[in-house]
């Protein structure tokens, strides 16, 4: 955790000085998903840096599916930083301490579809407005007609201009086939713009040095995904498992301060207060083996506001889960 006052390395968090728990007032950085202003405002911040940097060592192409508002975008933005090779940033964190990190500059392509709306139009207005900047960023001046091929010739004048491979980032692939899941006719239409976008990720994988999908869902086994079978699924693994949300162990090294704010607040003692978010924001396994993970944003929210509430069903419930539901039996 970072907090603007000064920390002690311990295993893979950081901590405050017991000597300042009492006078502290940390700065909870709810809806904040980027890395760079968390890290230069001072904000709380559970290190994940051992994690992530574990997954991108070891391999080219993941995939990564994840409840809202469990951290997912907050993750890319670690790798975006990582990748572009700002150590500045990691002082202090576990990435920033290691031996053998390979800190050189790569181009990094992020493609956000968290604002997309459920119309074609819209989708193909989204990524041509990403591709417009890749093509002035990389002096692109003869445009392709299809987005699937300006695409490619992004990420191949990106290796050839820079001379490094291409990181690529996929947040929220699935935002707008998620929305039109009940509108089978434009929920197609979606498919077809997406699919030979994804199906570059194969075709350029030799500029590719590393690329992640991430989403709400488990789309990777269908056709959208049909040509791109080199997609490595890790949402069931054990070994990064915790690579989103917050472990028992890291909300009690790392917020030690918020649990005894909250605690006084509502009369308890800590480990009480320990139990009562427990009962409240634990339950959530990605793995066989995984340790139980919180909810991070009831969690931050919590310590933020000093009392239990139940922001996440609030902002991010999956409501297509509850429409299948409930058009089912």
């Amino acid at each position: 955790m970072l907090c603007g006052e000064k920390i002690v390395y311990s295993q893979s968090y950081l901590s405050v000085q017991p000597s300042i728990l009492g006078i502290m007032s940390l700065n909870y950085p709810i809806g904040v998903e980027t890395f760079e202003k968390i890290i230069e405002d001072g904000s709380a911040y559970v290190d994940k840096t051992e994690v992530i940097y574990r997954l991108t060592q070891a391999g080219q192409f993941f995939f990564l599916s994840r409840p809202r508002r469990f951290g997912k975008s907050l993750m890319l933005s670690t790798m975006e930083a990582y990748f572009e090779g700002r150590r500045e940033l990691f002082d202090g964190l576990w990435l920033g301490q290691a031996e053998g990190v390979d800190w050189t500059p790569r181009p990094v392509l992020r493609l956000n579809f968290i604002s997309s709306k459920p119309e074609s139009e819209d989708v193909v207005s989204l990524l041509n407005r990403h591709l417009k900047g890749w093509e002035k960023r990389y002096n692109i001046t003869d445009i392709e007609n299809s987005l699937s091929q300006r695409f490619f010739n992004v990420i191949k004048n990106a290796y050839e201009v820079t001379g490094e491979k291409v990181v690529i980032l996929i947040d929220e692939y699935d935002k707008v086939l998620v929305n039109t899941m009940d509108m089978p006719e434009l929920h197609e239409q979606m498919k077809s713009i997406l699919k030979p976008i994804f199906s570059i990720l194969k075709e350029a994988d030799r500029y590719i040095r590393f690329a992640i999908l991430t989403g709400v869902s488990r789309f990777s086994k269908l056709s959208l995904f049909s040509d791109i079978n080199n997609l490595r699924d890790i949402t069931l693994s054990d070994e990064f498992c915790t690579i989103c949300g917050i472990t028992e162990q890291e909300m009690i090294n790392s917020f030690k301060v918020g649990i005894q704010a909250i605690a006084e607040g509502e009369g308890l003692t800590f480990q009480q207060m320990v139990q009562k978010l427990k009962d409240n924001y634990d339950g959530y396994h990605f793995s066989a083996n995984c340790p139980d993970i919180y909810n991070p944003f009831s969690l931050i929210c919590a310590f933020a506001e000093k009392r239990i509430l139940h922001r996440w069903f609030e902002s991010g419930t999956p409501t297509f889960l509850l429409k299948k539901v409930r058009d089912t039996d």
